[in-house]
């Protein structure tokens, strides 16, 4: 009896001192990359959209969950370098910003979870299979909404009632810029007005690109995604210069003192990025998570804009802005 009360007490003894030593076990802490093509300062907004995301689901960075952020301020040459030292520090997710930084990583790794926070056209990138079923190490948000380009000009038309000529800027070497092309097309007929397409490949081509739509007495201009490279001041003062009303898909060069964007609303996406980091950390895999697409739009005027070029918005159409800069 006595030595069965021994062995008793060292099985006892045994699972006690396991059972403290994997409690004095340090936890784990999420490591997640952030690749970003452009600069912090122009980013501010969408990442700290990323981290109320995050915080939503019990996540701060710095105790529970380390983020490494890496911009590329511009530079799509420093894209590869920055993706493959985010795959060196086995970051357990790298969340992408946008296509271009996206691409970079997709060729870095096919083993680490890669979240889009957005794309325009993740299946026509040769991102993931198809958005209900994306196959790979890829998931995320795509900004791919049908007929938004047609509303964007059906907002110019309202903007300026007597609307016959629009510029279109876009570039032909992007994903998603055919299909938005079309949607216009569709919506210039219904309107009665002329297209003037203009191929934007490169920040070489803004001048050269104003004075085109000048030469073909545009009446306003229509931006297709981002065919700036972060050259919001010299496109703000050359739609000053030519009185060019323009409209985009985003609100960062609306707030920097462009005219009127209308688009999807990218700092929710980021939000909604963050619900995506948190599946593949409890044991989702990204193959099977399908991409999300936009639920939330915004339409931004600024008055301040249409002072500079003369232009009065009719009262019909501020009304329905969800914000106006005065």
């Amino acid at each position: 009896m006595t030595k069965k009360i021994l062995v008793w007490l060292l099985v006892n003894l045994f699972v006690a001192n396991a059972s403290v030593a994997q409690a004095q076990q340090p936890t784990k802490i999420p490591r997640i990359g952030f690749l970003v093509a452009s600069s912090l300062s122009a980013n501010l907004a969408r990442t700290e959209a990323f981290r109320q995301g995050l915080r939503a689901l019990g996540y701060v960075e710095g105790k529970n969950i380390i983020i490494e952020w890496r911009y590329a301020e511009g530079k799509a040459d420093l894209l590869p370098s920055l993706a493959a030292e985010l795959v060196r520090l086995k970051v357990d997710i790298i969340v992408t910003a946008g296509s271009s930084s996206t691409l970079p990583v997709k060729e870095a790794t096919t083993t680490i979870p890669i979240v889009m926070a957005q794309d325009p056209d993740p299946v026509g990138s040769g991102f993931v299979a198809s958005l209900a079923r994306p196959g790979g190490n890829i998931t995320g948000l795509s900004t791919l909404a049908r007929e938004l380009s047609g509303k964007q000009l059906e907002l110019l038309k309202e903007t300026i009632p007597r609307l016959s000529r629009v510029a279109v800027f876009g570039n032909s070497t992007r994903a998603g810029n055919a299909q938005a092309l079309r949607e216009i097309e569709i919506a210039a007929k219904a309107f009665g007005v002329k297209l003037q397409y203009i191929d934007v490949l490169s920040s070489k081509d803004i001048e050269s690109a104003f004075r085109a739509a000048s030469k073909g007495r545009a009446q306003a201009l229509l931006v297709l995604g981002n065919v700036f490279g972060g050259r919001q001041a010299q496109i703000i003062d050359l739609a000053v210069r030519n009185r060019l009303p323009m409209i985009y898909g985003g609100p960062t060069i609306v707030e920097a003192g462009g005219l009127v964007s209308y688009g999807v609303d990218i700092r929710d996406l980021d939000r909604r990025a963050a619900t995506y980091v948190d599946k593949i950390l409890k044991g989702r895999t990204p193959a099977d998570l399908p991409v999300e697409q936009p639920m939330k739009f915004e339409f931004i005027i600024n008055l301040k804009a249409a002072k500079a070029i003369g232009l009065t918005i009719p009262p019909n159409v501020l009304v329905r802005a969800d914000k106006v800069i005065r």
